[in-house]
């Protein structure tokens, strides 16, 4: 999930930053520039874990900041596919579920990689939203008052990585479509052991028991 990266950049240290100890200002701003961005096919950064080798520091005429290359090792979160990931629910509707792991927030479930069969139950006051429920076990138990197999984001979610993209900036954005996203998850609970972890803890007491 998490990997250390090894990056080598041309930085520009602005003037304001030249009083600090180099390591201590070049950290700064590479921490400014890096933290909380994807590059693609790398991943999330996370934290500057340490400074390689700085080179340079040269200034450029009609410039009055310094420019030094660069070499340090960036935490960056990448996770791999088939990797099993616990994640809280943030949004349920028609298309499937949207995941986040309080850092980062673009994990999908798509209809088709949920328990099969599930039905979307929508809630009276906002069709748009609702709960899924995998109907799991004899018919009558299924179509209960209270079905007990659902995601209803009481429970934390264990999923399996299906995929990891990284889509290309588009040129024009409609207005009403959804932030930009430069790196998406999309994960699958259509398995044993994935799903809300209750499920499973509630099948362990039961088989503990017989």
């Amino acid at each position: 999930m998490f990997y250390l990266s090894l990056i080598e950049h041309t930085l520009r240290l602005p003037p304001h930053l030249l009083h600090l100890p180099l390591d201590e200002a070049i950290k700064m701003e590479l921490e400014t520039l890096f933290l909380d961005k994807v590059i693609a096919k790398l991943g999330l950064c996370i934290s500057v874990y340490d400074i390689r080798s700085i080179k340079g520091g040269f200034i450029f005429p009609g410039d009055g900041a310094s420019t030094y290359t660069v070499e340090f090792r960036m935490i960056v979160f990448r996770p791999f596919v088939g990797e099993i990931i616990v994640a809280k629910l943030k949004e349920s509707d028609a298309n499937g579920l949207h995941l986040s792991l309080g850092f980062f927030d673009d994990i999908y479930i798509p209809v088709h990689l949920l328990p099969s069969p599930s039905r979307f139950e929508s809630y009276p006051n906002n069709r748009n939203q609702g709960r899924w429920i995998w109907d799991f076990g004899e018919a009558e138990e299924a179509q209960s008052e209270e079905p007990r197999f659902v995601i209803d984001g009481t429970d934390l979610i264990k999923f399996r990585v299906h995929s990891v993209i990284y889509p290309s900036i588009p040129l024009e954005q409609p207005e009403d479509s959804k932030p930009f996203a430069p790196m998406v998850i999309t994960g699958s609970i259509d398995y044993d052991g994935l799903g809300p972890v209750s499920w499973w803890e509630e099948a362990e007491m039961v088989q503990d028991e017989s």
